[in-house]
């Protein structure tokens, strides 16, 4: 028979994952900290817009939620970069066109908790989770008004997000190890309105970047019309939120720096004031499970920066992952939350600091035309070797490779790209007969330094 499954967290991944649990015939019972956000405003200028990538669409392929999922999603082909200097620049993030889409966070929730609900899961909202007793799966909750309330669980998932309950939980415990890492940066939703006509007042298809060194802006579209733009700035120094404190200030920030974008962001002002200043964190602990009794899954397990677009992509990957390791365990849930804390705890320490390097590629290096060229470099060879190249970067947007096989390809790829840069322009070597024959070499080199790696699926 099986178990019966609680939930802590109607987020992305909690709701997912109860509709792939019920298609398995669990029982789920799920609690939500907040309100019911489908009957609420959500609040404003906390969320930053998803990028739905290959692992995310394979997890609701998996749930059978694509069809559900697909108009909520916006293709971007690539960055669309507004450099300092008043130019702009394109660059495509695949080699055949390839897309991460962008999505509303709220609406997806929304849509997912809906789905989870039609498949037979109950969530109780304003259910605050205020004590874990990891070793007896007692969850102590709270509602706003005081009550307290007792629940026994049989099964346990923490999908609880970044400050999960029963991660705290298990970081009291002997022998956990628990870190967790901010950046100096925060973070400030704003908003690019259509136009007056409805249109949308920049390229639809693209993750715009406003790259300054230090700091940068992104916007992603909005099937609204609109653009949710993230403003990424240092909390304290010179130039920082620290400082940016009257709306003079704020003016002369955004004027000097993303000159570009102030006429189109007729509320930047009151968006700057009313909405909060949120920090990013990263979040390590080992172990992720306890027993058969209970496991995190999601940002609960690995909370990560936002600047490769995979946080929800590693926690819908999760689910996948769990999914293949219950249709080959069965109910052996001892084997299954061992097996899923092995193959995932270290794909999540990889995609926290792919994470973290790609923060410095956005709001630095792609302001470089020498990592410009790089990336076109990238293109061409994985068009000329595609059996042996494949980019970092679609290695973790475009494939189920696991994220620490693409972390180990760095040291490999940066090393194989410097050589070919070293010689010149590439455009016109490649041209060049004996030019193609060392690059021959150079590849058979590199495939042989990474082809010990394992580039399976994932799940």
């Amino acid at each position: 028979m099986a178990r019966s499954v609680t939930i802590l967290g109607a987020g992305l991944v909690g709701s997912l994952l109860a509709v792939l649990l019920r298609k398995r015939g669990y029982e789920v019972t799920v609690y939500e900290r907040r309100p019911d956000m489908r009957s609420n405003t959500i609040a404003a200028g906390k969320s930053i817009n998803l990028a739905m990538s290959a692992r995310g669409w394979k997890a609701l392929d998996l749930a059978g939620l694509r069809k559900d999922i697909e108009d909520l999603a916006i293709p971007m082909h690539g960055r669309y970069l507004h450099q300092a200097d008043g130019t702009s620049a394109s660059q495509a993030y695949g080699k055949n066109n390839e897309a991460i889409y962008s999505v509303s966070r709220g609406e997806l929730n929304k849509r997912l908790m809906t789905l989870a609900e039609q498949h037979g899961a109950k969530i109780y909202f304003d259910q605050r989770c205020v004590k874990v007793d990891v070793a007896t799966n007692t969850l102590h909750f709270q509602s706003p008004d005081g009550k307290e309330t007792v629940h026994q669980a049989d099964l346990l998932f923490g999908a609880d997000g970044a400050f999960s309950s029963l991660r705290v939980a298990y970081s009291q415990m002997d022998r956990t190890n628990f870190t967790q890492y901010y950046l100096e940066h925060g973070y400030k939703e704003l908003s690019i309105p259509p136009d007056a006509a409805g249109k949308m007042q920049m390229e639809k298809n693209a993750l715009h970047i406003w790259p300054r060194h230090n700091f940068m802006m992104i916007g992603l579209p909005n099937t609204d019309g609109t653009f949710t733009c993230t403003l990424f700035l240092p909390f304290e120094g010179e130039t920082s939120f620290a400082n940016l404190k009257t709306d003079a200030a704020v003016l002369a920030f955004f004027n000097k720096h993303f000159p570009d974008a102030v006429p189109l962001m007729p509320t930047l002002l009151e968006d700057f004031s009313a909405n909060p200043t949120s920090s990013l964190v990263t979040i390590y602990i080992q172990p992720w499970h306890y027993g058969n009794k209970s496991a995190l899954i999601g940002d609960a397990a690995h909370a990560i920066v936002p600047f490769y677009g995979q946080g929800m992509n590693a926690g819908f990957e999760d689910c996948t992952v769990l999914c293949a390791l219950m249709d080959k365990y069965g109910d052996d849930w001892d084997t299954i939350l061992k097996k899923y804390d092995e193959k995932r705890k270290p794909n999540g320490d990889a995609v926290a600091q792919l994470a973290l390097n790609n923060f410095i590629e956005m709001r630095d290096k792609v302001a470089d035309p020498k990592f410009l060229e790089r990336k076109k470099i990238e293109k061409e060879l994985g068009k000329k070797y595609p059996q042996q190249f494949v980019s970092v970067y679609e290695m973790v947007s475009f494939t189920h490779t696991p994220y620490d096989t693409a972390m180990s390809c760095i040291a490999a790829q940066d090393a194989l790209l410097q050589t070919i840069m070293n010689e010149g322009d590439f455009a016109t070597n490649v041209e060049d007969a004996a030019f193609n024959t060392k690059l021959d070499s150079w590849m058979n080199e590199y495939h042989r330094s990474v082809q010990q790696l394992d580039f399976g699926n994932e799940a």
